[in-house]
């Protein structure tokens, strides 16, 4: 298709009432028709290794939103705008074979950019953390008064966290508690407060908010680690009940059920969902692996710093053992083009970019799920490609689960979920299943013994004799 054509009015009249039947707003269509215009323009520039009449291939559109995705210009809802508008101008108009079948939503959530709150970074302890910490905004605080009145006692309680190398979710629940419990007590001084006050906010989080017993004993751990780590006051709370948490069953798929899921995702998506039920990772677990962690001659998977900051060794499934090296492949590609670029950094752990310059553009260090875009890291100010949105993975399933008609609340956990079920059910002994999913105590892992269907074992209704 000659790029003479492409300028013609008719064209644009054809793309204008696409973006009519999308329900586009009328105010963003120039804009789109721009987005367009820009990708014409610069496709002649595109090394796509074939000749024009292929500049509107696949590989083409790839190099083109590789290119967009590095200039520091563009912000992350003009990089998702320009994808939609590139999305119908290739579906609607040009309707190339591969077009309808192009993983759009993969490059929508991996433009978002890195922000110094994203729980990879935050893991990281900053030099002079206190000092460092009274410059940002806590994003965990809604209320400024409640910042600006306890700036130095939220710094506190960060360092006092992050020197115990807690979980950075942690560290976002005990900030979110203690923000709650201020401004219960209507901002006053928390050394000037007690015990009274701490009964008080936990009775009404169970009279008022009708909160469950797991949530009434976070924010009770919360205010503990507060008062007996940070202010030096251990609480003495005396017959206060604490609650019972109940433990819940585990939504478990069957393996037709997860067959049916992992069959309606595609591209990225359906690898890394595949390796969430054939390995037993979490979610971020997942998302931050490095290429070093695969060894596919031994055929394993290492998990690095997994729940409790503990390593653990998973197998590599068969079925994604070439896929996996496909992709991989790809991704070197991509990271080799950063390198000629001048870019091709990424973030490292523990300061090892300090301790050991020029590592952070090694391969083995990359991200085996790279974002589609670089991303300025907010502490650094460097250039660099994160791995992509854990968001990403979370919306395509819930989205494959819809198209599958399953009729349970599927999340990417239930993947990891159905791994443990399916491996005791298939024989495996308990503590074998324990070491896969990192669990410290077997008791945790005992849970799966109640969801799984055992021949022999599961009562019969009366109902069916």
């Amino acid at each position: 298709m000659h790029t003479t054509y492409l300028f013609q009015k008719s064209l644009w009249s054809q793309y204008q009432q696409s973006l009519q039947k999308r329900n586009v707003p009328q105010k963003k269509w120039r804009w789109m028709v721009r987005w367009v215009q820009n990708y014409i323009s610069q496709a002649n520039k595109i090394k796509t290794g074939k000749t024009n009449k292929n500049l509107y291939s696949k590989k083409s559109l790839l190099g083109y939103l590789q290119e967009l995705g590095r200039k520091k210009s563009v912000e992350d809802w003009q990089f998702v705008q320009a994808i939609e508008a590139l999305q119908i101008f290739f579906c609607d108009l040009l309707k190339p074979s591969w077009a309808n079948e192009f993983d759009w939503d993969f490059w929508k959530q991996s433009a978002k950019n890195i922000s110094s709150e994203h729980p990879t970074l935050k893991r990281e302890v900053p030099e002079n953390s206190f000092q460092y910490e009274k410059k940002q905004k806590f994003t965990s605080i809604s209320s400024k008064s409640v910042q600006n009145k306890n700036d130095d006692l939220f710094a506190k309680v960060r360092d006092e966290i992050r020197s115990r190398y807690y979980s950075i979710r942690t560290e976002e629940t005990y900030l979110n508690w203690l923000k709650k419990f201020i401004i219960f007590h209507n901002q006053q001084d928390v050394a000037q407060m007690g015990e009274v006050e701490v009964k008080a906010f936990l009775e009404y989080l169970a009279v008022k908010r009708n909160v469950s017993p797991a949530t009434q004993k976070q924010a009770l751990n919360a205010l503990i680690f507060v008062y007996r780590e940070v202010l030096n006051r251990p609480l003495e709370l005396g017959n206060f009940q604490r609650p019972r948490p109940k433990q819940n069953l585990p939504v478990i798929l069957t393996r037709a059920e997860v067959h049916a899921l992992l069959s309606k995702l595609t591209g990225v998506h359906e690898l890394m969902a595949g390796l969430l039920y054939g390995t037993g990772m979490r979610l971020m677990e997942c998302v931050r692996l490095r290429v070093q962690d695969i060894n596919f001659g031994y055929r394993y998977i290492i998990v690095r710093s997994g729940k409790g900051d503990k390593d653990r060794r998973v197998p590599l499934p068969e079925k994604y053992y070439h896929k996996l090296q496909e992709h991989l492949c790809k991704v070197k590609e991509v990271h080799e083009s950063d390198l000629s670029r001048g870019f091709g950094e990424v973030y490292l752990p523990h300061a090892l970019d300090r301790k050991y310059p020029g590592m952070s553009k090694e391969w083995i260090w990359q991200y085996v799920f790279p974002s589609s875009r670089l991303s300025v890291d907010p502490r650094t100010g460097k250039v660099r490609r994160h791995h992509v949105h854990e968001n990403s993975l979370q919306k395509a399933i819930k989205r494959a689960a819809l198209k599958a008609g399953l009729s349970k609340r599927v999340s990417c956990h239930t993947l990891r979920h159905s791994f443990a079920t399916h491996l005791l059910e298939a024989g495996y002994d308990i503590r074998t299943v324990q070491d896969l999913l990192g669990h410290a105590d077997v008791s945790t892992t005992m849970i799966y013994t109640h969801v799984m269907n055992r021949p022999g074992v599961i009562v019969k209704s009366p109902v069916d004799m």
